[in-house]
């Protein structure tokens, strides 16, 4: 089905390119490896790049028949998260990365995606939240960019379960097994 459509399998460098055409895409349509995408003037194109990589807003997409699209990024709805100094939105930085949560840092605010749980925990922290519409680039290590390096370090070490012990469990089927028990 897919055969016919242009293909996308060379993502070009922002300025790099004259765009014959735009593509508006969310986070999540922004990290893909193979979809179906339409550009705004409604012509279809199949992304099929080698490995799932992030998009980011100013990159191209080179179609096998010579066009370029201009990737932009979406508003999606975010949380803004402001803290009363850089100390308080640095310790909230630590509870949201604790929790593996896709945030995109910045100098003077973290935005992450809604979820009311995390957003309750936040106001307890003492976090000012706010409701955005912009754009999301979270971090890297989140999704793809250094996924592969820090999921395969994440294993080279023990693991603390919070039973004052760290060390590497030789059977992994019982990690809460304990010396002497």
């Amino acid at each position: 089905m897919h055969d016919t459509l242009p293909r996308a399998t060379k993502v070009l460098p922002p300025g790099s390119f004259t765009a014959d055409a735009e593509v508006m895409l969310d986070f999540d349509d922004r990290f893909r490896r193979r979809k179906r995408y339409e550009t705004a003037g409604g012509i279809p194109f199949v992304l099929d790049l080698a490995e799932a990589q992030v998009l980011r807003d100013g990159d191209g997409l080179l179609l096998d028949d010579g066009r370029a699209v201009l990737v932009r990024a979406a508003d999606e709805p975010l949380v803004e998260i402001r803290a009363t100094s850089t100390a308080a939105l640095i310790r909230l930085a630590w509870h949201l990365g604790n929790r593996h949560l896709p945030a995109e840092l910045q100098a003077d605010r973290i935005l992450i995606r809604e979820d009311h749980v995390i957003e309750a925990m936040l106001r307890g922290l003492g976090a000012q939240l706010t409701k955005v519409r912009v754009p999301f680039n979270p971090e890297g290590g989140a999704y793809g960019e250094q996924n592969r390096s820090s999921h395969q370090h994440h294993h080279e070490h023990g693991h603390d379960h919070g039973h004052g012990h760290d060390h590497d469990h030789p059977d992994e089927k019982h990690p809460h097994h304990h010396h002497g028990d």
